[in-house]
């Protein structure tokens, strides 16, 4: 396992704004290259999605997985867990490597104690909510947050189109929140979105296909970075 995520959530909220390259987007075939060449451009940290088609109808990668890009990476690991009862493997996917574990609000509408759980193990503790859910759904358990995922497309679904109903929820947290508690957003976020993103209030942002779909990743990093810096707070 990796070291203080409380440390690492603070740096990166610090850093913001913040690429998180999702490892869904990266070419499976060759793994340990794109998390090396993702981290090599800059990357601060590495967003790995978890989808056991039943939370969400998709599979995607689980353990293993994670594992293997912990052997081959020295950034943080931030793990969005979209699956069913998430309490059952906590402590697997922490034992994995996940510096961060997020879980979801629509599978546990009363997540403090998992929230709880996921700091006694060292990890920073994260909630997330689809874009059908109201924020309010959230506000109860921002101090047992380090982190708040607003997602800006339905998770388990390729091609969604961004859905700006993330935007006044992050702008709602943002107005609310602890200032040490991190934004993030993920779902269609790219170079036209990423902008509208920060403005709102985001400081960390998952980014796929619109950073594993260029071949620079050192430049388009930089290309992310600078467009969501003009609206970031520091």
């Amino acid at each position: 396992m990796a070291g203080c995520s409380s440390a690492q959530i603070d740096t990166l909220r610090l850093a913001a704004p913040v690429i998180a390259p999702s490892m869904l987007a990266c070419d499976f075939a060759n793994v340990e290259r794109e998390a090396r060449r993702a981290e090599q451009a800059g990357a601060q940290v590495l967003h790995l999605d978890i989808m056991d088609g039943h939370f969400v109808p998709n599979l995607s990668f689980g353990l293993p997985v994670v594992k293997a890009i912990r052997r081959v990476s020295t950034v943080p690991l931030d793990v969005h867990l979209m699956i069913s009862q998430p309490g059952r493997y906590l402590e697997r996917f922490r034992e994995a490597g996940a510096d961060f574990l997020t879980i979801h609000i629509e599978e546990e509408p009363d997540p403090t104690a998992l929230l709880d759980k996921i700091r006694s193990l060292g990890a920073a503790a994260g909630l997330s909510l689809n874009p059908p859910t109201p924020v309010e759904a959230v506000e109860p358990y921002l101090d047992s947050c380090d982190q708040i995922l607003v997602m800006s497309v339905m998770p388990g679904f390729g091609g969604q189109e961004f859905d700006p109903v993330a935007l006044d929820k992050l702008e709602r947290l943002k107005a609310v929140a602890s200032s040490r508690l991190l934004l993030s957003v993920d779902g269609g976020v790219n170079e036209k979105t990423i902008e509208r993103c920060a403005r709102a209030g985001a400081g960390m942002f998952v980014v796929g296909t619109a950073f594993f779909g260029f071949e620079n990743y050192q430049q388009r990093l930089a290309e992310l970075t600078d467009l969501a810096d003009t609206f970031t707070d520091a």
